[in-house]
């Protein structure tokens, strides 16, 4: 991938590539029993916590591109660093780990994770989508991401900027894997 001239940007990435180095810690040594056990019946699996931020990414990243290419098309170059308004901070802030138990939520039915995934399936979909996530920031890193807006797709009527959902999905693969470790370490001493 070409070098991204934007320091926000560059830290983006940086936090995707973190988020993959802490998923590839997460699932090693995992055979595919490890990655579909639940501490209890109704909560999420490692391979369901992947499969769970591997389907997030892409339903934001296709709501995201139509926003992106109007942006191009209409010449809405970058006006300054691609950060996330005040709404998006405050919501950022909410999804960051330790997740307290009042902080947490249903999510929502669009990108819950298929019934007990394959580990290697749902770990794979996860490296992809980290890969489409990085092309966007690539491909859209001279247009207005702190101007350009799109439709939120789980909350109707609210829109983000397209920095806002960059930054979004950052912080919700780090309360997932943050999620995922606690079971991993569960896991562990259930058999250890």
């Amino acid at each position: 991938m070409p070098a991204i001239p934007f320091e926000e940007l560059r830290g983006l990435i940086a936090e995707l590539d973190a988020a993959q180095a802490d998923a590839a810690a997460l699932v090693q040594g995992l055979d595919a029993a490890g990655g579909a056990w639940r501490r209890e019946p109704g909560t999420w699996s490692i391979a369901e916590c992947l499969d769970h931020l591997a389907t997030a990414n892409r339903v934001y990243l296709r709501v995201m591109q139509p926003a992106a290419d109007r942006a191009r098309e209409r010449g809405k170059l970058r006006r300054g660093p691609a950060l996330p308004g005040t709404l998006g901070r405050l919501f950022i802030k909410w999804m960051e780990p330790p997740v307290r138990p009042r902080m947490r939520g249903k999510s929502p039915r669009l990108i819950r994770p298929r019934q007990q995934p394959p580990l290697e399936n749902a770990y794979a979909d996860f490296l992809q989508q980290q890969d489409q996530v990085r092309a966007f920031i690539t491909a859209y890193a001279d247009i207005d991401l702190a101007g350009v807006t799109f439709p939120n797709p789980f909350i109707s009527g609210l829109r983000w900027s397209l920095a806002t959902g960059l930054h979004v999905i950052t912080s919700h693969e780090r309360r997932h894997l943050w999620q995922a470790w606690n079971v991993r370490r569960a896991l562990e001493g259930a058999v250890g």
